[in-house]
Order: structure tokens, then C-alpha cells, then sequence
């Protein structure tokens, strides 16, 4: 995809990750947090990590087209290169929304509140610990990374593109 309605795709498809990244971070570190709100979102939450998963490589290979068309300098080849890095917290999102939707529908339907039988309950508490350490860290270093993509990307399209 290289143009909407004549303008650089990787423009507007831009706004889609700066968006569902963040939500989706919240969304997981609520739900991590609180079982409750796990089992209130219910499948969403998957579905949304992964929608905003498939909104990375789309962002990507249109901004990769504009940059075939643009200029190239260091703040462009500084955006590019921090925005290959996005791919991997994404990911990460996506599969810790997997475990969180699927350990809340697990202790749904068994009854029981770690939602184990009573031989593994014992590792129910350490894997919501891990869970949560992992879904904060992967949340944090995600919406870290968009904004730095963001700020990075912001200065290549506008360095010198205005008057002051």
C-alpha cells in the first residue's frame, strides 16, 4: 500500500499504531492487574493485540515506500531504523493478551479461583506474578518505543519544513 486518496499511506496508517499500541498496552496491564476486567474484555483483548499486531507490518512497509520517496537523511535512516524495532513489543503483546484472556477463561471454567486443579495451584500465584512483571515491562518498553518512533519520525518530516 503506497497511497489513500493521494497522500503517503504510511501518513495516515501511522495514527492506527500510535493508537491501538498504547490502548493495547492499557488494556493488558488492566486485565493483569485485574482478573475482573480480564474476564469483562474477554476475547477483545486478544483481538485487539492482535489487530494492532497486523497494523505494525502494514506501517512499516508503507513507510519503507516513503522512504524511497523522500530525501534520505539522518533523521529519516534514525525513524527507519527505530521503527524495525516495533515488531517484537508488539508481539509481545500480542502473546501476553493470549495468556491473560486464556488463564481467566481457564479459572472461569474450572470453578476454582487460580483456575488449576488443586495438584498445580501452587504454581497459579507465580505464573499471575510473571504474567503481570512480564505484561508491565512488555507494556512500558512498547509504548516507550512508539513514542520514541513517533518523536523520531516527527522531527524527519518537520526539521526545516517550517517557517519560524
Amino acid at each position: 500500500m503506497s497511497l489513500i486518496n493521494g497522500l503517503p499511506a504510511h501518513v495516515l496508517l501511522v495514527h492506527f499504531v500510535v493508537v491501538l499500541v498504547p490502548l493495547t498496552a492499557l488494556a493488558l496491564t488492566v486485565s493483569a492487574i485485574w482478573p475482573s476486567a480480564a474476564k469483562r474484555m474477554g476475547i477483545v483483548l486478544p483481538l485487539l493485540a492482535l489487530v494492532t499486531l497486523g497494523s505494525i507490518p502494514l506501517t512499516t512497509e508503507s513507510g519503507e515506500w516513503l522512504e524511497r520517496h523522500v530525501d534520505s537523511n539522518e533523521l529519516v535512516r534514525r525513524h527507519a531504523g527505530l521503527a524495525d524495532g516495533l515488531l517484537p513489543w508488539a508481539g509481545g503483546l500480542f502473546v501476553l493478551a493470549v495468556v491473560v484472556w486464556w488463564t481467566v477463561r481457564r479459572a472461569a471454567a474450572s470453578g476454582s479461583p487460580s483456575g488449576s486443579p488443586r495438584s498445580t495451584q501452587r504454581f497459579a500465584a507465580p505464573l499471575r506474578i510473571a504474567t503481570l512483571v512480564l505484561s508491565l515491562a512488555v507494556s512500558v518498553g512498547a509504548v516507550v518505543d512508539v513514542y520514541r518512533i513517533g518523536d523520531s519520525g516527527a522531527k524527519a518530516a518537520w526539521s526545516d519544513g517550517f517557517s519560524k
